[in-house]
């Protein structure tokens, strides 16, 4: 189906390079990184910057890291799937879109803000705020992840868009 950008009106411009290619792809490069190369032992040892490397993990670490990555998968495919899903079956009809997009906005939101707080509270104590020592995977956790929730709480704010179902009294109008 070819689509054009009045298609997706609840989505525009920055939100949607953000939300429908740059967070999908950048949630689902970790789940290959931690499969297959660099491998679950990489992937384990970058979580905590200049943490001591490990020998061999054992299995039930590995298993934790690949269903890391299967998470890290699913999320990068429901916002690459569903948001299209949601710009190709409600062409023209951007309140429909925009409460769709709202629920999972939401609930992305709550997994960004307890993604923060995970990778923060699990950081040492002498790195917590020094995120110049940081590696790139703790800044692709925390402040990227920072940057993701404060997107969509300019979306739901409205700020750079025009605002269809949120801030319009929770009503969609039916057509009759």
């Amino acid at each position: 189906m070819v689509t054009n950008s009045e298609d997706f009106l609840a989505l525009p411009g920055v939100y949607k390079a953000l939300f429908l290619y740059v967070e999908p792809a950048s949630t689902i490069a970790p789940a290959f990184l931690a499969w297959f190369f660099p491998g679950a032992r990489w992937f384990h040892h970058e979580l905590i910057p200049f943490a001591p490397p490990l020998g061999g993990l054992d299995a039930r670490t590995v298993m934790a890291v690949w269903q890391l990555g299967n998470c890290y998968l699913l999320l990068g495919m429901i916002s690459s799937l569903v948001f299209r899903a949601v710009r190709d079956t409600l062409p023209q009809e951007p309140a429909k879109q925009e409460r769709i997009l709202g629920a999972s906005m939401t609930a992305l939101a709550v997994a960004d803000v307890t993604h923060i707080a995970a990778s923060f509270i699990g950081l040492p104590a002498e790195l917590r705020y020094v995120p110049w020592t940081w590696n790139p995977m703790t800044h692709g956790n925390i402040s990227f992840v920072v940057v993701l929730v404060s997107m969509r709480l300019a979306w739901f704010a409205g700020i750079g868009r025009t605002r269809y179902y949120y801030g319009q009294g929770g009503k969609i109008k039916k057509k009759r």
